[in-house]
């Protein structure tokens, strides 16, 4: 496979997974800017998107307020932002019309689908019920993609590659959004374990889809240090670290087979994939969750780049 057509799979992978994201992210950010004042309230919530979405910066740059309406916004329909979810799925159809043979016809249907549903959203939104529709119209779109990738396209290149990039992109956000709420969500007074935590914990399982299946790994209240053991080491929830980077070897493996040859990608996953594998979460604890998150984005991101200076170059 050419190495244009690999980056064009790649990057496919990566922005429909942004886009997901993104959707689920301000969804969750809805819920926790909803919370009662007897509950604490949120002042910071939008803020902590923003952060979690790696977006400060862009948005500060823009002068736009960050409330309800200043953020979602700009992380949504804004064609300025160059991660918005228009901007994300914009760049995904983009990708998957360069490669448009090595694409089925129902996965390719799925992409362009979601594109034309968030064009027609216009760069502007009105009022909170055209924000929840349109992101429910973007999770339903991303699914109908996976499902149309799963069950049609062949195990192959373009498969493994799209999927490739949708594991990596999965990794960031999931370590992202951990490190946000365990450094900077919970206001400052507010204790570690009460009513306004519960709430922002068991708000970030429903944002990976989680929430299940903590109730049924754990059978417990929700507590922090068994929520970072489920998305940090538990390799039953796909979007875990552990299960990512499974997903993120057993992909480069399978390129490398069919390439007869490995490179540093291969060696910076399994170096990762080993650490999660033999990871303790008392012991992640005690030398700092925040380190070990901001340790593991800065490797995936030398992954990330190891990958495009390995097969897409």
């Amino acid at each position: 496979m050419l190495s244009r057509t690999a980056g064009n799979l790649y990057w496919v992978g990566r922005y429909i997974e942004r886009a997901d994201f993104l959707s689920r992210l301000i969804e969750a950010t809805l819920r926790l800017a909803s919370l009662p004042s007897s509950y604490g309230g949120m002042t910071n919530a939008w803020e902590s998107a923003l952060e979690a979405a790696w977006m400060t910066q862009a948005h500060a740059e823009r002068g736009l307020p960050a409330d309800e309406f200043g953020v979602s916004e700009f992380l949504t329909v804004d064609p300025t932002n160059a991660s918005s979810i228009r901007r994300c799925l914009e760049c995904a159809r983009a990708n998957a019309r360069a490669v448009r043979t090595a694409l089925t016809l129902e996965a390719w249907e799925a992409i362009n689908g979601a594109w034309l549903d968030v064009q027609r959203s216009g760069t502007r939104l009105e009022a909170r019920e055209d924000l929840v529709r349109l992101l429910d119209t973007v999770k339903a779109s991303m699914l109908a993609f996976d499902g149309a990738a799963h069950r049609t396209m062949l195990r192959g290149d373009a498969y493994w590659f799209i999927m490739l990039g949708s594991a990596v992109e999965r990794a960031d956000n999931t370590a992202r959004l951990l490190d946000v709420k365990y450094h900077l969500l919970l206001p400052r007074g507010e204790k570690v374990g009460g009513s306004l935590d519960y709430f922002q914990w068991t708000t970030i399982l429903r944002t990976v889809s989680a929430l299940t299946a903590y109730r049924w790994v754990y059978r417990d209240s929700v507590k922090p240090w068994l929520i970072a053991d489920l998305l940090i080491l538990n390799r039953q929830i796909p979007r875990s670290l552990a299960s990512c980077y499974e997903e993120i070897l057993r992909r480069l493996d399978q390129l490398s087979h069919a390439s007869a040859r490995r490179g540093p990608a291969h060696r910076l996953a399994a170096a990762g994939y080993g650490r999660l594998e033999s990871g303790n979460i008392d012991r992640i604890y005690s030398s700092g969750l925040h380190e070990f998150l901001r340790d593991f984005i800065a490797d995936n991101n030398r992954l990330g780049a190891a990958i495009a200076e390995q097969y897409l170059f």
